[in-house]
């Protein structure tokens, strides 16, 4: 594999100097050879010319968080990273990677959950170039293969959580957003490792049952909300019950047989686990009857 390696790059400004005083310099020589009649001056000085000019084009600029890959003839010689004016080998070809951070959003992608439900999910990937050596020729559009691991990470992800969890402990994509975040930003480092590219933050933004299913799911999540809702209910409504029976007993407002007992904790539950108002009734006569 090919790893980055620093540049030995010179000093743009230094040889912005000498460059442009040599080709003065070579020109008044040239002029100097044309006039004494001496050709062979005049050729070599023609000659140096030339040279000058084609040291012209090693000078590059280098960008903040940006890299210049250099390579001489298909041989990677180092990255420059340093910002500024430098100077390198003319033959040598130059080619910028950005180094910014930058994020990429999946399309909604409908995939099959653990439990074989259809879903439609997204992710956000925040990423960068770490190693621009690997980013350009381990692989052969780094950008477009960010993209594309992605989503394959996101679709397996998917596939190996249920939307809801269905008993205690289970990881859901629903219920543990930041547990399966986390799984994701692991699963989109490890594929983008040969690349040279850092995962920084990975989340998901869009969840949801497939449209065609949206309609049953909503009313099964709906139905266990009532049931969770009506269980806290009666186990309040009994232990409000349970302290009234012993309150009158401890208290000696009123003795209760067995009978009794039963009527007034069916009444207590009725009133209090009812999810109508009921209607009060006044007993103008004994308490059996």
């Amino acid at each position: 594999m090919i790893r980055e390696t620093e540049a030995h790059s010179s000093s743009g400004l230094f040889m912005m100097l000498i460059v442009p005083v040599a080709m003065v310099a070579d020109f008044i020589w040239l002029i100097a050879s044309a006039k004494a009649h001496e050709p062979m001056f005049v050729i070599a000085a023609i000659l140096a010319l030339v040279l000058l000019a084609i040291l012209l084009g090693g000078f590059f600029v280098v960008e903040p968080n940006f890299g210049a890959v250099i390579t001489l003839f298909g041989q990677y010689k180092g990255t420059e990273r340093r910002p500024g004016l430098w100077w390198t080998n003319p033959f040598t070809t130059r080619r910028k990677v950005s180094l910014r951070v930058r994020n990429f959003e999946s399309g909604k992608l409908k995939v099959n959950d653990h439990d074989g439900n259809p879903i439609e999910i997204a992710a956000v990937v925040v990423w960068r170039v770490v190693d621009s050596a690997e980013a350009m020729f381990q692989v052969d559009n780094y950008d477009n293969f960010v993209h594309v691991q992605t989503e394959a990470a996101l679709r397996n992800l998917a596939t190996t959580h249920p939307y809801d969890a269905h008993g205690d402990g289970q990881l859901s994509l629903r219920g543990n957003t930041q547990d399966v975040a986390d799984q994701l930003k692991i699963e989109v480092q490890a594929r983008l490792e040969k690349a040279g590219v850092e995962v920084i933050e990975s989340r998901i933004s869009h969840l949801a049952y497939a449209p065609e299913i949206a309609s049953a799911m909503l009313q099964r999540q709906q139905a266990s909300a009532i049931v969770a809702a009506r269980s806290k209910i009666v186990e309040g409504a009994v232990g409000m019950v349970e302290m009234a029976l012993e309150e009158l007993k401890k208290k000696g407002i009123v003795e209760l047989d067995p009978e009794r007992k039963v009527a007034m904790v069916s009444n207590l539950l009725v009133v209090l686990c009812s999810d109508r108002h009921v209607q009060p009734v006044v007993n103008t006569g004994t308490l059996y009857q």
